[in-house]
């Protein structure tokens, strides 16, 4: 079956809290959504309100999904002050374990990180991964602004490679900090594919990939722009400094499937990156104000992929990347279509 890397869950426990760190830093604690009432069902859908749960573990099953792999998304505990950081971070985490603790084989979690405190962060990465049994930690693409890229978040790099641990980044939703993107209206409709492409080249400007390959890293939304520029990044970008060319980092890290239905996206990111770099996502909720759970999946089921690309990138890579048990091998109900992703 089909572990889903890209969801989110609000516990109500948390709320009080991010309306804090909302107050504090004056970002938005609102979802993405197109109405005050979207918003509403959308922080509904991601909660632990009575019976939305058991209605997620319902659309799980609806899609044939085993497993939900959990994080906050932009609603990360972020804060200036490190005390108020630390315990946002603490009562996130312990909250997405008493929710994987109580359904063990449906939910695993990404552990949050009381950024831009480095010494915390270290700490309570120690604590999520060793005690809380989480399963690789969470990072926004920025924090205030400032790039996770950025050398004073290197130790962070550091331990995360020395574990091997699996890193997932997420949009902020700051729309790369542009008036050109956020002016006009477009922080998340295409801000957040631009901080996915933005990370990506802000890992290859550092060489992160090439100095900490032992740390498995996700990106989400099909990678951003990035599919389209491996090309021109080996031809314009490949300065002295870079230890391998722009192509080699960006296909050692691995992309979600979150394309909001795209054929043609998914066709692109699958030959820019093959199949085996290529991981299911949802962006739950998200995805729910235009589509069924089951269909994020289904899309890809009805792509123009062959039945080993579409078997490998549904029902493998994400077992194999988290060490999870392998569910055996399933046959892919399609229609008939032309395969290859080349």
């Amino acid at each position: 079956m089909i572990v889903d890397v890209h969801t989110h869950y609000l516990p109500t426990s948390y709320r009080p809290m991010l309306a804090t760190l909302t107050a504090m830093s004056g970002t938005t604690t609102a979802p993405s959504a197109n109405s005050p009432s979207e918003g509403r069902q959308m922080f509904a859908a991601m909660s632990d309100e009575p019976g939305m749960i058991n209605q997620r573990i319902d659309m799980m099953d609806d899609a044939g999904v085993e497993r939900q792999i959990l994080s906050p998304g932009s609603l990360a505990p972020y804060a200036t002050e490190s005390r108020l950081a630390v315990e946002a971070a603490h009562l996130l985490n312990d909250s997405y374990r008493e929710l994987t603790d109580s359904r063990p084989n449906r939910f695993s979690s990404f552990v949050s990180l009381p950024l831009p405190h480095i010494d915390a962060s270290l700490e309570e990465m120690r604590r999520g991964l060793d005690e809380l049994g989480m399963v690789g930690v969470a990072l926004s693409c920025s924090v205030f602004n400032r790039s996770t890229a950025e050398v004073e978040f290197e130790p962070l790099h550091e331990e995360m490679n020395a574990r091997g641990t699996t890193l997932f980044f997420h949009p902020s939703q700051n729309g790369i900090c542009s008036p050109f993107i956020n002016d006009y209206g477009f922080t998340t409709a295409a801000g957040a594919s631009l901080e996915d492409t933005a990370i990506v080249l802000h890992l290859i400007k550092r060489n992160i990939p090439a100095r900490y390959p032992n740390i498995k890293i996700i990106i989400p939304h099909l990678g951003g722009l990035i599919p389209m520029q491996l090309a021109r990044l080996d031809g314009q970008a490949s300065t002295p400094d870079l230890l391998s060319p722009p192509s080699v980092m960006a296909r050692s890290l691995y992309y979600d499937t979150v394309g909001w239905g795209s054929q043609a996206a998914l066709r692109c990111a699958c030959e820019a990156f093959g199949a085996d770099h290529l991981v299911p996502g949802s962006d739950f909720p998200a995805l729910l104000t235009v589509e069924s759970y089951r269909r994020t999946f289904e899309y890809i089921k009805e792509s123009r992929l062959s039945d080993q690309e579409i078997e490998q990138i549904l029902y493998s890579n994400a077992s194999a990347l988290f060490d999870f048990d392998k569910a055996p091998s399933r046959a892919v109900p399609r229609r008939e279509v032309d395969h290859g992703c080349v």
